[in-house]
């Protein structure tokens, strides 16, 4: 594992949010930048997945559950070959393929539709138990918000993969402690995490989200876990990387304006070229 070559993967996936959401003038980017490591980790080292055979039956599987983190997915779909970067600046206009949320009928590289919150969970969990009756090798992943897991539907979906043993499911909670309304504490408090997935019957594995040393650690004991799913508690910056955006919940949903993209970009960039350098 090259871990400069992927920091330098997910600045440039952060810059893909950041124009997309730009362009749009409209979209999320605190929770899509909080989660552009872990997209960068699952798509350029762990995920099983050829960019070029998207409908490959033995591919692993991503669902992206806070489906408002598409312009995060997107970018690292463009990234990863899915189809080019410079269709990232057409997001969520007329005619585009690149809508608010993810359409599996729409994008190469998207496995489900998702964005009404707590049901691409549920999806996942039915796409690992259809893989266990297939005898089928592939492995599947979804990530969640923090402030998603607030939704029944979640702990539904749980009670599921842990009942039927889908050790061969990925949660991964981006715990960046913020939602649209504020602080996930004051809103709905769902601490402790961990422990709420370990009374579920997951093996649960604590990590930085942006340590990809530590994503390499977690994921593989993760394979390793049997008979039981895997749930990864990613603590994550909402934000990161943008400096006036980070940990700052006013940037939930709204876009920058041309000043504001121009300052987030010089942020990415200088990153880059330290990266680069």
């Amino acid at each position: 594992m090259d871990v400069k070559q992927l920091q330098i993967t997910a600045c440039k996936i952060r810059q893909g949010i950041i124009e997309g959401v730009y362009r749009a003038k409209a979209g999320h980017p605190g929770g899509s930048l909080s989660a552009a490591d872990i997209l960068t980790y699952l798509y350029f080292v762990e995920m099983n997945l050829d960019a070029s055979h998207p409908q490959d039956n033995n591919r692993d599987r991503f669902v992206l559950s806070k489906g408002h983190g598409a312009p995060a997915l997107y970018s690292a779909l463009a990234y990863k070959g899915y189809f080019p970067v410079e269709e990232l600046k057409t997001l969520r206009q007329i005619g585009s393929h690149l809508q608010g949320h993810p359409d599996m009928k729409r994008t190469f590289g998207v496995d489900m539709s998702s964005g009404s919150l707590g049901q691409g969970v549920s999806t996942a969990c039915g796409m690992a138990k259809a893989a266990k009756m297939q005898g089928a090798d592939y492995r599947v992943y979804t990530l969640l918000g923090d402030g998603e897991i607030q939704e029944g539907q979640v702990w539904e979906a749980a009670m599921f993969a842990a009942h039927n043993q889908l050790d061969n499911i990925v949660f991964i909670i981006d715990n960046n402690d913020l939602q649209i309304d504020g602080s996930v504490k004051q809103v709905m408090s769902p601490y402790p995490i961990d422990e709420k997935f370990k009374a579920f019957g997951f093996e649960v594995i604590c990590i930085s989200a942006h340590d990809f040393s530590q994503m390499e650690a977690a994921f593989e004991k993760a394979r390793q876990t049997k008979g039981k799913p895997t749930a990864i508690i990613a603590s994550s910056i909402k934000g990161k990387d943008v400096s006036f955006m980070e940990n700052n919940v006013s940037w939930h949903g709204v876009a920058p304006n041309q000043e504001q993209y121009e300052m987030a970009m010089a942020d990415l960039n200088k990153l880059l070229a330290e990266l680069e350098g």
